[in-house]
């Protein structure tokens, strides 16, 4: 008997096929190299062929759709006893491209949302079948906080918390949070105010009040081992985030921004659908709404814990900060105790090094906070 498995398989991305595409399919190609893709969940075979069907027309959300059922398939088709490490995986690789197919969506619509809570429920799926994560929930003032514990099994270990970005969320960045609890560390990847499942299921969106949500998650962390060290781990505009929140806290004994920038407010409209995002991120369609929180975010002031471990992490071919700017925010940065890594052709928070820069990160860390 011969099965054959069915893909479009790789396609050339030449300038003119590109260009004859929808204006939201030349943009998602354009914004999520395969790298990036790969590095937010995706396996290598899906990205490529998510890109390989995109470019034969297939709109971005339905390319992603439909992989994500495929894989659902799988799981459904997996041997009782034998296959419930398959199942993990296809779970898992569907929610990452169900994250993937509503990353295009400007606007936070009731659809959108499904989308999420679906990519979410698989994730859940996945985490209760291999019994190695569990959702985290914490109330704040200005709202929940969502999130996943990777333990490291290991009572009163230290502990980071794992932020994302504009786009990429907690689910997205779960490579780190394996490495750390790898050595020792347990890795709270958490939805911050406007990201994830607490904005999508909560309602809880970044406002200039946005340092007391952070600040129960050190809580949360500390409360199930009082005084253990913690340290932070910031991705994209994350990394923005995490160092204004290391500077403000004494409980966070180091800190690392991987592809933060120095102002964040001070980002264009001109970048586009970029920019929507962030306007997005704050619950709000008002864009100088939306600034006066952003310039809440303030990652090169000072403050109590000015001295804490800093390690900065930049890709030299950065499209979106530039090593002139990374240099500028460890220039600016309160501490002394302070060291900037820098891949020389390394993309935006440096997907095309995924493994190189995750360790990177896990062994600067773990070494601080033990």
């Amino acid at each position: 008997m011969i099965v054959t498995r069915q893909f479009v398989g790789h396609r050339a991305e030449t300038d003119d096929l590109v260009e004859s595409l929808p204006a939201e399919s030349r943009a998602g190609l354009r914004q999520f190299s395969p790298e990036r893709m790969i590095g937010y969940g995706l396996d290598h075979a899906d990205a490529v062929e998510m890109r390989a069907r995109v470019l034969d027309g297939q709109d971005w959300r339905s390319a992603a759709t439909s992989l994500a059922h495929e894989c659902l398939r799988r799981v459904e088709e997996a041997p009782a006893i034998a296959g419930v490490l398959t199942r993990v995986a296809y779970l898992r690789r569907a929610s990452a491209l169900l994250r993937m197919g509503q990353m295009m969506m400007l606007t936070d619509t009731d659809e959108r949302r499904d989308i999420f809570a679906e990519a979410a429920a698989l994730y859940a799926r996945a985490a209760e079948l291999r019994a190695d994560r569990e959702p985290v929930s914490i109330d704040t003032d200005t709202g929940r906080l969502a999130g996943w514990l990777i333990p490291s099994g290991r009572p009163a270990a230290p502990a980071a918390i794992v932020i994302g970005g504009v786009e990429g969320w907690a689910m997205d960045f779960d490579s780190i949070g394996r490495e750390l609890a790898g050595r020792g560390v347990d890795a709270l990847m958490l939805d911050g105010p406007g990201q994830g499942e607490t904005r999508f299921r909560h309602r809880h969106y970044l406002s200039p009040s946005w340092r007391h949500a952070y600040s129960r998650a050190v809580d949360f962390l500390d409360e199930r081992a009082p005084g253990r060290p913690i340290g932070v781990v910031g991705n994209s505009m994350g990394g923005s985030f995490a160092m204004a929140m290391a500077v403000d806290d004494p409980r966070i004994r180091a800190c690392c921004d991987n592809g933060g920038v120095i102002a964040p407010w001070m980002v264009p409209p001109s970048v586009g659908t970029f920019y929507s995002k962030m306007v997005a991120f704050c619950g709000t369609d008002d864009a100088g709404l939306a600034m006066k929180a952003w310039a809440s975010v303030t990652p090169a002031a000072d403050g109590p814990n000015a001295g804490y471990p800093l390690l900065i992490v930049q890709g030299g071919h950065d499209p979106m900060v530039s090593t002139d700017l990374a240099h500028m925010l460890l220039d600016q940065a309160p501490t002394d105790d302070k060291q900037m890594v820098v891949f020389s052709d390394g993309q935006h928070c440096v997907y095309n090094h995924r493994h190189d820069r995750d360790v990177l990160i896990a062994d600067w860390l773990t070494t601080r906070l033990h």
